[in-house]
């Protein structure tokens, strides 16, 4: 092997090493500064590349967004579950259907999100305002500045033996290279999977997978779905936010009577009790009322 000596062949061997052994990716930082925000791409999960996916629109009926109106002035349409999805079990699928009677009978069709409720597992679902987030060494807090609902990620290996069911679950994480992971379960079922009313159980059980892309402009979060309960089979979905930040990433939603929207910046303190308005009257979801004061 003339013009190669052992020094040579050590030294191409450890590049070689070096290249395949290349340190991991940092943890992503979703908030560098306290203006960062977050605004949904759209209401509805994205079905994934391939295999179960979440229920859609009914195709008999296509769904214009509140979002695509203000894009394009297009007249909005009512959420209308397609009742053929494969995903849901005889007693979810009858549920939904009860829920399009309603829809269809005009005596329904806002969200529970619209109507001031905590949305549970539709929480990366909320539109308009951002979502602000905060990474400790111990937990990671999610806030939806519409509301003020927030969301605690404990950063620990396990979850409790026995958790008590809740609005959003028990939710633990970790990070692996540049993507947040995050295993919940410990849901009520007060709440709905998504804007079209689809039911769950105690047994539901998701696991979320959030990382930025596009250069940190977007943030994606892959999740998994498993609810021997209410569907016939785990599935999955895509959720997809726009990065909002003054100077850099304005919102370009501006305030205006159909937007309820802000302009970038820090969190704004907003109430949905401050506007207890039905939409459908007293046969739609009732805005939540307190009997007495908790304080």
């Amino acid at each position: 092997m003339s013009g190669f000596s052992l020094q040579t062949m050590a030294a191409v061997s450890f590049l070689c090493l070096g290249a395949a052994w290349a340190a991991p990716a940092s943890p992503p930082n979703f908030s560098p500064n306290p203006s960062v925000g977050w605004i949904s791409l759209g209401g509805d999960f994205m079905a994934p590349p391939r295999g179960a996916g979440p229920v859609g629109q009914d195709p008999k009926f296509p769904r214009v967004t509140n979002e695509e109106f203000r894009r394009t002035g297009r007249q909005p349409t009512i959420a209308l579950a397609d009742l053929n999805a494969p995903i849901l079990q005889p007693w979810a699928r009858e549920e939904l259907r009860k829920q399009r009677e309603l829809v269809q009978s005009g005596k329904g069709g806002t969200s529970r999100q619209a109507n001031c409720w905590p949305t549970g597992p539709a929480f990366v679902l909320h539109v308009i305002h951002p979502i602000f987030i905060v990474q400790g060494p111990t937990e990671v807090v999610m806030i939806w500045q519409g509301d003020h609902q927030v969301r605690r990620i404990y950063l620990t290996d396990k979850h409790s033996t026995n958790p008590k069911p809740s609005w959003f679950g028990e939710s633990i994480g970790h990070y692996e290279g540049d993507t947040l992971v995050v295993d919940t379960i410990g849901f009520n079922t007060k709440t709905y999977m998504d804007g079209f009313y689809t039911p769950h159980t105690e047994k539901l059980h998701i696991v979320e997978r959030f990382r930025m892309i596009d250069g940190g402009k977007t943030m994606e979060v892959s999740i998994h779905v498993d609810d021997p309960g209410a569907f016939t089979m785990p599935w999955n979905a895509i959720q997809r936010w726009r990065r909002v930040e003054p100077g850099v990433a304005e919102n370009n939603v501006p305030v205006n009577a159909v937007s309820s929207s802000s302009a970038a910046g820090p969190l704004n303190e907003m109430s949905c009790a401050e506007n207890p308005f039905s939409y459908f009257g007293s046969e739609s979801v009732a805005i939540p009322q307190a009997d007495k004061a908790n304080f």
